[in-house]
């Protein structure tokens, strides 16, 4: 498959999109800086998520609409206004796109209700993301597979059904390109809590493209992923962790999301293929395996023992496996100390 000209499969170096989201704190001139250091950083794309706060949740005050977990982030916050801060204007988003794009960058976004969907049909962009979160939105999962575009769903805590729901659904609304994305609905999310080894299960259950969307902290769960098949990784990101963003505590900063990018790329051309015997870059260091050699001068017909053969390297007479061979026969001709043994000079 390809979003814009880029292609997406196992065989191909992972797409890596860095998400705004509400990063930019509604500065449009700082998520022009994150766009522009996100390019630098050598991301495929940005992303940013496309919702108002009264598209998310209702403006009531009630605890229904409080986030009471203690531990979380956002401890104590209504939804409504925690929306209203993190959410990206729509006006925006034309003039951060054409920005993307002239710097090389894929751009699109999530949207959260059917309006966004016709609000970025409008923009005419290249493909969408469904967040973990909507993965149960099946209307929505519809509304976006209708437009026939590259489809990216992250799974976050959802069953195997729940997939397999989202999944028939996308394609039965015509979606032939999906990627599905391990992803750890914590924020920030724990390695122990990642379980890697559910993103080749999902490619063999679901038969799409995998990859994750990672809200670990650092980059050492992301490169892991591509040795399991993630031929796509989102990340969130921020300039500067210490000034602030709703999701900065478990964002990459430019340097880090850089170091991604070339550790993803290390670790993809470290997958190559199935290959034994050496590769044509090792041929020259055969060389340096053993083989059997004379470590003092024989004479012809003189026994060969333990002490005047030795196996040493580098690799010129016979190998290894033969020295029994060797020990159990003369010396059919005079042989100098240093002198490689070869089956020429064994009298059997």
């Amino acid at each position: 498959m390809k979003i814009a000209n880029r292609v997406i499969s196992p065989k191909s170096k992972p797409f890596i999109i860095a998400e705004l989201s509400g990063n930019h704190s509604q500065n449009f001139e700082l998520a022009k800086q994150m766009v522009s250091a996100a390019a630098s950083a050598g991301v495929d794309a940005i992303k940013l998520q496309t919702y108002t706060a009264d598209s998310m949740t209702l403006n009531i005050d009630s605890d229904n609409f409080r986030i009471m977990e203690e531990d979380s982030l956002w401890h104590g916050q209504h939804l409504h206004e925690l929306y209203r801060q993190a959410s990206t204007p729509y006006e925006w988003h034309k003039p951060l796109f054409d920005f993307a794009s002239e710097l090389g960058l894929i751009a699109f976004s999530s949207p959260f209700d059917e309006a966004a969907v016709d609000f970025l049909e409008s923009l005419n962009v290249p493909a969408y993301k469904i967040a973990s979160f909507e993965l149960t939105d099946i209307p929505l999962i519809q509304k976006v597979a209708k437009t026939g575009k590259p489809l990216i769903m992250s799974t976050g805590m959802a069953t195997v059904s729940e997939i397999e729901d989202a999944v028939a659904a996308a394609k039965d609304a015509g979606a032939e390109d999906i990627v599905l994305l391990k992803c750890t609905s914590t924020y920030p999310a724990s390695p122990e809590n990642t379980n890697l080894m559910t993103i080749p299960d999902m490619a063999n259950k679901f038969g799409c493209a995998v990859g994750l969307s990672d809200h670990t902290l650092g980059i050492g769960v992301a490169v892991a992923s591509v040795a399991l098949g993630a031929c796509v990784i989102e990340k969130h990101f921020v300039l500067d962790r210490n000034a602030g963003g709703v999701d900065a505590a478990f964002s990459l900063e430019p340097e880090e999301f850089k170091l991604l990018v070339d550790s993803v790329g290390v670790a993809h051309q470290a997958m190559g293929d199935v290959v034994y015997g050496g590769t044509a870059a090792e041929e020259k260091s055969k060389y340096y395996r053993r083989s059997i050699f004379a470590k003092k001068d024989i004479q012809p017909g003189e026994r060969f023992t333990r002490e005047n053969v030795q196996i040493v390297r580098p690799a010129i007479g016979l190998q290894p496996k033969h020295f029994n061979r060797v020990l159990s026969a003369s010396a059919h001709n005079a042989l100098k100390a240093g002198d490689a043994i070869f089956d020429k000079d064994l009298s059997e």
